[in-house]
């Protein structure tokens, strides 16, 4: 199954007024709380909104498939009914208690939709074996994968998008979570997998019920832009995982930089230091970044275009890999992280120079001398200023720049501490360091 070509169709032309300064957080349900339920959730809201926090991504929440489960609990994405609860979470009511009192909070939630295959004892499979694709012996398919072969997800089925009934009754009960259960949007699991046609067709009947819809595709093609507010950086994680281990320079991120200039210019890449992708079959970032793991993070919060995501556990230092078809609790007694993360996010909504798409300053390398392993940055918007420099070295470094466009008094966004930058000078970072100077 293909994606319509880049460039068939025009990126959307806005994003929700409230989405231009946002931060995402991924909530894993089952693993948030030692009940994994909806009602045990709630306590955490307020704190989540403290940390900064403006759009709950919720991981899929209907129930599981049994035909075909893996492991004990199964896998979220193998989903049986997409108006139905997961009875391990909770009740229908349970949920929209969430759902609202993140909205009293201020703060906004997507649910993550899982448009590309259902569970093999999804109602559909009896009701409409039509709409899914049949394999070469004639059998349903498992998910497909971008070459056209079954994978290994044999828990779920490959839905067929060139059913229209199947692609109506879809978005049917995309917009029944919209106006029943008060959602903001969505982030939509292997978007890639779905043909664009039906991601702008749902795109449009979506903002019907909800004008301010916001959508999340789990792709980077630039394509994805036509239907998506934004799109994964999973190009940029693997670069800041080479990195961070030593096997590729910073330098790397100017060729990176460059390439995303085909995107458009009010286009949101969500970028990662970690997800429950990365968490559970990858590792943790302190396995895969080290003692890089923060300053990689503000990388992909600064970073022109970047919408900066959090996982579940990441401000509690989580430091397992969290088990996927199984209960495996997150703490959150170590809150040791929790200034770091709350000061990222505090200076990305106060600074118009950080914020998303083209919402966000002009970005410019800032020239200077020093350790390679150094990577120095301006933005600017305005009045709003910010130098951002990161150290992914085992040693301290002293970065001499020259041609900051905007010197000045700055305030350290970890400290409040005032900082003069003259137009030329340096800036010492300790060994795996970072300093963002706000103005």
């Amino acid at each position: 199954m293909e994606s319509t070509p880049a460039g068939s169709a025009a990126p959307i032309a806005a994003h929700p007024e409230w989405a231009r300064d946002a931060a995402i957080y991924e909530v894993n349900v089952r693993q948030f709380t030692p009940e994994g339920t909806f009602t045990a959730l709630l306590p955490h809201l307020a704190r989540l909104d403290d940390l900064g926090v403006d759009i709950l991504w919720l991981m899929p929440v209907q129930p599981i498939g049994v035909d075909r489960r893996k492991g004990g609990l199964g896998s979220y994405y193998s989903i049986s009914d997409y108006r139905k609860m997961n009875p391990e979470f909770g009740t229908q009511a349970e949920l929209k208690a969430v759902i609202d009192s993140a909205h009293a909070l201020g703060m906004k939630v997507i649910l993550d939709w899982v448009a590309n295959h259902t569970a093999h004892d999804h109602t559909w499979i009896t009701t409409h074996p039509d709409w899914y694709v049949r394999n070469a012996a004639g059998q349903i398919s498992n998910a497909i994968d971008r070459d056209g072969k079954e994978t290994d997800w044999t828990d779920v089925a490959e839905l067929d998008f060139a059913q229209p009934a199947m692609r109506a009754a879809m978005i049917d009960d995309m917009t029944w979570w919209l106006r029943e259960m008060g959602l903001d949007g969505f982030r939509c699991d292997v978007a890639w997998g779905v043909p664009l046609d039906f991601w702008l067709e749902a795109r449009t009947a979506l903002l019907q019920a909800k004008p301010d819809l916001f959508m999340l595709a789990e792709e980077e093609g630039v394509n994805m832009h036509a239907a998506f507010d934004a799109s994964y950086g999973w190009e940029f994680h693997h670069l800041l995982n080479g990195i961070t281990l030593g096997k590729e320079p910073a330098a790397k991120l100017d060729e990176y930089l460059a390439k995303q200039q085909a995107y458009p210019a009010n286009a949101y890449r969500m970028y990662f230091t970690s997800n429950h992708d990365e968490n559970s079959w990858q590792g943790t970032e302190f396995e895969r970044m080290g003692d890089d793991h923060l300053p990689a993070f503000v990388l992909a919060a600064t970073l022109a275009n970047s919408f900066p995501l959090l996982y579940t556990g990441q401000e509690g230092k989580l430091s397992k890999r969290l088990r996927f078809f199984e209960k495996d609790t997150v703490t959150f007694t170590d809150t040791t992280l929790v200034p770091f993360y709350r000061a990222m996010f505090a200076a990305k909504a106060a600074t118009p120079a950080l914020w998303n798409g083209a919402d966000g300053g002009a970005q410019a390398k800032l020239a200077g001398t020093g350790s390679a392993d150094v990577y120095a940055f301006t933005r600017s918007k305005g009045e709003s200023h910010v130098v951002v420099a990161v150290n992914f070295g085992d040693a301290a470094a002293t970065f001499a720049y020259t041609g900051l466009g905007a010197p000045g008094t700055y305030r350290d966004a970890f400290t409040g501490a005032a900082i003069e930058l003259a137009a030329s000078g340096s800036i010492a970072l300790p060994a795996h360091g970072y300093v963002v100077y706000l103005r």
